[in-house]
């Protein structure tokens, strides 16, 4: 799911459950995933590492077969070690579960978010005098299988009939609003409907679960954070390291908070999750070392200082995907490396088989938004956007001379990122000139 709620200024969808939390907590106007594939970005997300450093690199599920590292501490595990209860209701995709241990597997309709939060009801409410913690992952708004629907739009996960308990918020190909970086044909704006809907319905499974937590006394003592894996799945978007496919929605109620509806300017990334939670839950611990900062402290902030730059490390979505990249993305640069800049571009099979995509190769559209369909395929190896003038990167600076300076202190500083995180893909600087440390 991408910034697609009214609180993130989408006026065409309805997403009120959404916007109420953020009227209610702090909106993250500049937060982003570290890889724009599902497997890996939620591994990040219950380890506080990044992909290259906590193993999980691609998918993890069928031929992929992508795994985190077994001696890697993750949040369900700490948490459970401080005395919490954990539970998972819906979608997991991270391996091996081992490491990964969830006292309580809620089943449910992970499509139908109302039934996974009335599923939840009963974890919620056991009064044991133990604090809990719910891992709350609908599959909506994933693309529905199969993939390939053409002519048709991909449903979403949208079923005709509905689902038990959820109001049925439908909309037209008219009302959609086309983001910048998608073309507008009518196979686009057919599947953006088919998507609208699925996230209408996530949003009716929140506001349930908030429901829930209030009917229980226990809304005003809880964390919550609202947030997305990846960038939805369209061309552009998912598995890219562009900002659809990174800058996502994040939004953060604390417990007894004082302050509400504040939008904070900061930039932080998925690192700083599990860190976050573990500050809130006073169980961070001691022979850990997360590679992302706790949010604790800002969160009542506008505008915190030192948090002017985030970093993306993206290796495989599918395991016949290979696209190492990794990202500099401050306040107005963005520098993206390509590693394996020479190859064409993959592009991964739901979006391959998506109607969007199949209207633009049986039309012989060559373009996707404001880039040419040759440059979104064949990216060169370094990638340099000003953001403040081109935010939908359509721009490479990389060549031009006068931002050589600018060019190489970026490029130090993902240089100095990776031997900092133990990227074993660092020696691949060797090829630029520059050099790296021994133990890479």
């Amino acid at each position: 799911m991408g910034r697609d709620a009214g609180c993130y200024g989408n006026s065409a969808i309805k997403t009120p459950n959404i916007d109420a939390l953020a009227a209610d907590g702090v909106k993250f106007e500049n937060a982003f995933c570290t890889t724009s594939s599902c497997s890996p970005s939620r591994a990040v997300i219950l380890s506080g590492l990044y992909a290259h450093a906590n193993g999980m690199y691609g998918l993890m599920h069928a031929y992929h077969h992508f795994a985190c590292f077994e001696d890697i501490q993750t949040l369900p595990g700490i948490l459970r070690t401080a005395g919490y209860r954990t539970g998972i209701n819906g979608k997991l995709h991270v391996a091996p579960p081992e490491i990964f241990p969830f006292d309580v597997e809620i089943d449910s309709d992970a499509r139908n978010t109302v039934q996974m939060a009335e599923k939840s009801r009963n974890f919620i409410s056991q009064d044991d005098n133990k604090p809990f913690f719910l891992y709350f992952c609908p599959w909506d708004p994933h693309r529905g299988r199969p993939f390939n629907a053409w002519p048709e739009p991909n449903p979403f996960g949208n079923k005709p009939e509905g689902y038990e308990g959820v109001e049925k918020i439908t909309y037209t190909p008219e009302e959609v609003n086309i983001p910048s970086y998608l073309p507008d044909t009518p196979a686009t704006r057919a599947e953006l409907a088919q998507y609208y809907q699925s996230i209408s319905r996530l949003d009716q499974g929140l506001g349930r679960l908030i429901s829930i937590l209030k009917s229980q006394k226990k809304y005003e003592n809880t964390l919550i954070m609202f947030l997305s894996d990846n960038g939805p799945a369209f061309p552009g978007g998912l598995a890219t390291l562009y900002e659809p496919g990174i800058n996502l929605p994040l939004i953060v109620k604390r417990p007894k908070h004082k302050k509400k509806g504040i939008t904070n300017h900061a930039l932080v990334n998925w690192t700083s999750l599990t860190p976050t939670i573990l500050d809130f839950a006073d169980a961070l611990p001691a022979d850990v070392n997360f590679q992302g900062r706790s949010l604790k402290p800002i969160l009542e902030e506008d505008h915190p200082s030192e948090w002017n730059e985030v970093y993306a490390s993206h290796t495989f979505h599918e395991v016949t995907m290979y696209t190492p990249m990794r990202v500099l993305r401050g306040r107005r640069f963005k520098l993206i490396w390509n590693i394996m800049w020479e190859q064409e571009q993959p592009v991964p099979r739901d979006i391959w088989e998506s109607t969007t995509w199949q209207y633009l190769r049986r039309n012989g559209i060559e373009t996707l938004g404001k880039r040419s369909m040759d440059t979104f395929l064949r990216r060169p190896e370094f990638e340099l956007f000003d953001l403040q003038e081109d935010p939908d990167e359509s721009n490479n600076l990389a060549q031009r001379p006068e931002f050589a300076d600018r060019m190489e202190v970026m490029k130090e500083k993902i240089k100095s990122f990776q031997e900092d995180t133990q990227d074993p893909w660092v020696i691949e600087w060797e090829q630029q000139g520059l050099e790296v440390t021994e133990e890479y």
